[in-house]
């Protein structure tokens, strides 16, 4: 009989924590239903008392998925807890996600406590806890680092205080698989009454060991397993759920079985990726662009004669259809609709009509279109709501001549116009954009990324912007490298002018 392994997502807290990537409650909502239809166990849906924002999401999350546990993260604090539970009142399934540092860097210096000081706030704040659910899980920061008798003495206090589930985190990242594995036996064999909770992972990419350590503490005992979508995170990212699901599911002799419907993964990833303008690597185990393509001309042989020569992993199996569709300037709203569907896009007919007609404009100057244009495509209404749009933009540049840009803005329906030189026509369009908005702004980083490797591709910009102090990001992409920064810096400033 086959073990089963929980899988409790945190794409929309952890995750979440990575600069820009941000999402608002609705579209939160949205990723928190595909979660649900992917068949994850529990959403960590957000940091109640950190903001009225995550407050109100992990309300509406809520009351719009049915069958996962609604988890919410707290410090080892009273008011922390008291609005987690707040928060999780509609939840059908609710749990509480609290905890505090265990190794001696936050003892001693986050803190500035004593093990058994520690110890006694780790015990407190489960029974407190457990007021308001009887689903506690406790988390021991920087596990990676505890010293295993100290920890295993901890988890034994907190599971006998009533948690349900045991979190032993590799924070930093700095385990090796053996020794993460290592710990997650010791507590499994030293710690009294550990059957009575579920020992879960929660692991840290920041040495690039974030699947492998998981791994290991499955196979020496964790049950549940704390992970997000492309493997997003605080830093180097949290263990990747879609690389965890494809090794249990290609490795059935481990007899270790979870929820998940492999088949829905590649449009949940796709869809995560858009709505926190994250592109996936191309060689990104499992959802990037190249995990399934074979350039090799030995490969290319191997894999036509009988697919397994090279492939471990039926595309299928993840959602990817290897018999796609090909978009060009004569496919129809059918077509166009169908690979919608297939990245986890769902438009209604207006929506689609006016996706449609800026398809057949891109589609004209495209030799072909893929999944990332598709997808810029389905979110470019994002652009046309905002209160600031670039209503036209012309730059003229050139060897031996001065790069001059000249825009028009269009703001809450009013158009303002101006003309700038600069370094570059990039540099020239921005000037010209900054005598618009009188406002001090500085560009603190500026990347553009082509999709594929032709001369006709889109290219992506991501701009983060200084205001006041604060950091604001932008996005856009179009064939246009130019307006495509335009469009970016224009959507950082959005979000601060009002």
């Amino acid at each position: 009989m086959s073990d089963r392994l929980f899988i409790f997502d945190t794409t929309l807290r952890d995750g979440e924590q990575v600069p820009g990537c941000q999402l608002n409650t609705i579209e939160k909502i949205q990723v928190a239903q595909a979660l649900e239809n992917l068949g994850v166990d529990v959403i960590e849906a957000g940091f109640p008392v950190s903001s009225p924002g995550d407050f109100n999401s992990v309300v509406e999350i809520s009351k719009a998925v049915i069958w996962p546990t609604i988890c919410a993260l707290t410090r080892a604090v009273k008011k922390d807890i008291d609005a987690a539970g707040e928060a999780l009142k509609y939840a059908k399934r609710k749990r509480i996600h609290t905890g505090i540092g265990t190794s001696p860097y936050h003892i001693q210096y986050k803190f500035n406590s004593t093990q058994d000081e520690i110890l006694e706030r780790a015990v407190a704040c489960v029974k407190y806890a457990k007021k308001y659910v009887e689903d506690v899980e406790f988390y021991c920061e920087d596990a990676g680092r505890t010293d295993n008798i100290y920890l295993a003495k901890v988890v034994e206090a907190v599971i006998k205080a009533g948690a349900t589930v045991v979190n032993i985190p590799d924070t930093t990242g700095y385990c090796l698989p053996t020794e993460y594995g290592e710990k997650i036996k010791f507590l499994m064999e030293n710690v009294k009454g550990v059957h009575h909770a579920v020992i879960s992972t929660h692991c840290h990419n920041d040495l690039g060991m974030a699947t492998a350590n998981t791994m290991m503490g499955i196979l020496n005992g964790a049950r549940q397993v704390e992970v997000t979508i492309n493997g997003i995170g605080e830093r180097a990212g949290n263990t990747s759920l879609e690389e965890v699901a494809m090794i249990l599911k290609s490795h059935k002799n481990l007899n270790i079985d979870t929820n998940i419907n492999t088949k829905h993964i590649y449009p949940i990833s796709r869809m995560v990726s858009g709505l926190m303008n994250m592109p996936i690597q191309p060689n990104k185990a499992i959802v990037g662009r190249n995990a399934f393509a074979h350039s090799s001309g030995i490969h290319q042989d191997g894999v036509l004669k009988n697919r397994e020569s090279y492939e471990i992993i039926d595309p299928k199996d993840v959602g990817i259809d290897d018999n796609t569709i090909a978009l060009t300037a004569r496919s129809g709203r059918a077509a166009l609709k169908h690979r919608l569907n297939v990245l986890g896009v769902d438009l209604n007919q207006e929506q689609l009509d006016k996706v449609y007609e800026n398809f057949l404009k891109l589609a004209d100057k495209k030799k072909d279109i893929n999944d990332d244009d598709v997808l810029m495509l389905a979110g470019k209404d994002r652009l046309d709501s905002q209160r600031i749009k670039l209503e036209y933009l012309q730059v003229t540049s050139g060897v031996g001549l001065q790069p001059v840009a000249s825009v028009c803005l269009n703001i809450a329906g009013e158009k303002f116009e101006a003309a700038a030189t600069g370094n570059g026509p990039v540099n020239a369009a921005i000037k010209a954009v900054k005598q618009i908005i009188h406002r001090q702004m500085i560009i603190q980083e500026f990347l553009i990324q082509a999709i594929n490797k032709g001369s006709d591709d889109i290219g992506k910009v991501h701009m983060q912007v200084e205001h006041n102090g604060i950091n604001y990001y932008g996005f856009s992409a179009n064939t246009d490298i130019v307006a495509a920064s335009v469009e970016a810096f224009i959507d950082a400033i959005n979000k601060f002018v009002k």
